[in-house]
């Protein structure tokens, strides 16, 4: 049996179940469903001059970012912020917009090392590459999309999708900061896979079970040399009683490519489906960032996507956001 065959066959002896009921609970929403302030966290002023003061100890004492631990303050108003965000992530709508540091107020770098640390009152940081970059700039580099090219490295539109789908353990939550906006464009959006699942249910119920059965994934040249370039697992799966999403669908068709194999039909049909409902205005709640805002998204049970954009000419003003991939079991390593 060669390399592809087995990665085919990875899940055929597994159980396969199937939810035929739709979801009912916070996280499933529609864009008319949210309120203006679902999902909002201010940072009120007990925050910010805990913030303040967390910078000016900083400023005092530098040390390497890796290295800052939230255990070292003691952040009692920002500890009960970071509480509810996270609350609001496991039991609410599954995503969060922290509203935000001051970025006229903060350097470039202690505004990351303020997020670092509250990012680790949610969840544990882990490596975001093979060779386990943890903390990530998000910036076009002016490469097109491909294979060994990340699509957050570039200007061009992305579908929605959740975070390292495509490689064997994805993180639980999907960290941003807003350092810039761009001059135009980058507007990033986010939907429940569960409010599409629930319309997949009603209209199309005969292709729901394809979506718990095997994909190729091309997995981006991050792993280890000699490792297989392709992965195969479903979109949807259940695990300890949960139904866990992971879903890219550049990285599915260059899979099917990279494999010199044809996608079965009804693989197609459900693939097609499943975008064509989350691409309904309807289902998508739109966020124009802006600077000092962190956003934080569920990336189990919620996709996200951003459109093209086009940056100011000048170096210092080009859009700039810092990512975390936050995961609290496995390992720290990328592949868990």
């Amino acid at each position: 049996m060669g390399a592809i065959e087995r990665i085919l066959d990875e899940h055929h002896d597994r159980a396969i179940q199937v939810r035929d009921t739709p979801f009912d609970e916070p996280v499933v929403w529609r864009r008319d469903t949210l309120a203006p302030e679902d999902g909002l966290e201010r940072i009120d002023g007990a925050a910010r001059k805990e913030l303040d003061e967390l910078v000016e100890t900083l400023r005092h004492n530098p040390l390497p970012l890796a290295m800052l631990q939230v255990e070292d303050f003691e952040l009692t108003a920002c500890r009960a912020m970071m509480k509810r965000v996270r609350a609001t992530l496991e039991h609410g709508v599954g995503f969060a917009i922290i509203d935000r540091l001051p970025m006229d107020d903060y350097s470039v770098d202690e505004a990351r090392a303020v997020y670092w640390l509250l990012a680790q009152l949610v969840s544990r940081p882990v490596a975001q590459s093979w060779d386990g970059k943890v903390i990530y700039d998000v910036r076009d580099l002016g490469k097109p999309p491909g294979n060994g090219v990340r699509p957050d490295i570039t200007n061009a539109e992305q579908n929605f999708h959740t975070d390292n789908s495509y490689n064997l353990y994805p993180p639980d939550y999907v960290g941003l900061l807003c350092v810039r906006p761009a001059m135009e464009g980058g507007i990033s959006s986010i939907v429940s896979f569960y409010s599409v699942y629930n319309e997949m249910l009603a209209r199309h119920p005969e292709l729901v079970e394809r979506l718990y059965q095997p994909y190729l994934f091309d997995r981006q040249r991050e792993h280890a040399p000699g490792d297989p370039r392709l992965l195969s697992h479903p979109l949807f799966q259940t695990r300890d009683g949960r139904t866990l999403c992971r879903l890219s669908h550049r990285h599915v068709v260059t899979g099917y490519t990279m494999a010199g194999q044809e996608m079965d039909e009804r693989g197609k049909q459900a693939l097609h489906a499943l975008e064509s409902i989350m691409m309904e205005p309807r289902f998508a709640r739109e966020f124009f960032f802006e600077a000092g805002q962190i956003q934080i998204v569920d990336n189990t049970r919620l996709g996200h996507r951003r459109t093209a954009f086009v940056d100011y000419p000048e170096e210092d003003r080009k859009r700039h956001l810092v990512r975390l991939w936050l995961r609290n079991h496995g390992r720290r390593f990328y592949n868990g």
